[in-house]
């Protein structure tokens, strides 16, 4: 994914007759968005912030600047609080004109978002500029931003915190047999089609390594693949994880989980080890981005 979740809608969104999960559209997107110059902003604690990228909107509530939040994506979800805040569209539909009515002294940007940047500079707005990238880049971004707002102190212990269980979870792993993995993050619904997967860069394989599990696709050097059946059955993988954004009812998971058993010769489905994660602490690189890799890791474990 990003890091990568990169990026996005709280509905399927479709794509030349593919319909794709929210994070599927966020990494098909960072393959050929450009990123442009970061934008340098001024050190003043910002009072009034409007952030475009859920990832961030969640380090500012972890953080304790909720309160200073004025406006957020279309996109975000959580915290709860979120949900009554103003909207300000996305990574595709920024509105600047409802971003310049909430009167920000600071927006949180993705790099690609050239115009918004450059619009944002003629008003005089600062801007911080978000990076999708590794699991790495989570803690960087959040000191980066804890420093930009004036909670470094807070930023850097919520940061080392989030690194010590990462590290936990790695050095248990390390204990373990590490399952060949095939991690999926968008497909059509109940049909084995349009399966895009985590290739061997980005936040979502850096997730599924630090959990224990080996990348089938670690050899594809870029964020998602476009996974064939046909690929599949060749890479033979013995766990299969889907990764969704947004929960389902038990009866809907149950149905997706067997829309798998037409591949009865691949390792994972013939062992019933098959798992959907529906929950966002595996899609987003935010501050929960720890209790996702142990839920990962607790999946491969199964």
């Amino acid at each position: 994914m990003s890091n990568t979740r990169a990026a996005v809608g709280r509905t399927r969104t479709t794509c030349r007759g593919r319909t794709l999960t929210r994070l599927a559209a966020a990494i098909a997107l960072s393959l050929w968005l450009q990123p442009p110059a970061l934008t340098q902003a001024p050190a003043k604690p910002p009072a009034r912030i409007i952030s475009l990228v859920p990832a961030v909107t969640e380090m500012l509530f972890a953080l304790g600047a909720g309160p200073r939040v004025a406006g957020v994506s279309s996109f975000d979800h959580f915290p709860a609080e979120v949900e009554k805040l103003p909207r300000v569209g996305a990574l595709l539909d920024p509105d600047i004109e409802r971003i310049l009515s909430l009167r920000p002294d600071l927006v949180v940007v993705y790099r690609s978002q050239t115009d918004v940047v450059a619009q944002l500079g003629r008003a005089q707005i600062p801007v911080f500029v978000y990076v999708h990238a590794g699991l790495a880049d989570v803690t960087v971004t959040m000191r980066r931003l804890g420093e930009r707002i004036g909670a470094a102190g807070e930023a850097d212990r919520l940061a080392t915190e989030i690194e010590r269980r990462i590290e936990a979870v790695r050095a248990a792993s390390a204990k373990a047999t590490r399952p060949k993995t095939l991690v999926v993050f968008g497909r059509d619904a109940f049909a084995l089609r349009g399966i895009y997967a985590s290739g061997g860069s980005g936040f979502v394989h850096d997730m599924v390594t630090a959990a224990g599990g080996d990348n089938v696709f670690a050899d594809a050097k870029r964020e998602a693949v476009q996974a064939t059946t046909e690929l599949i059955i060749a890479r033979a993988p013995e766990v299969i994880i889907e990764l969704r954004a947004e929960p389902m009812d038990r009866a809907t998971k149950q149905k997706e989980v067997r829309t798998w058993n037409p591949l009865a010769s691949v390792p994972a489905v013939r062992s019933g080890r098959v798992h959907i994660l529906d929950d966002s602490r595996t899609v987003v690189p935010g501050p929960r981005v720890a209790e996702g890799i142990e839920l990962i890791a607790a999946a491969l474990r199964k």
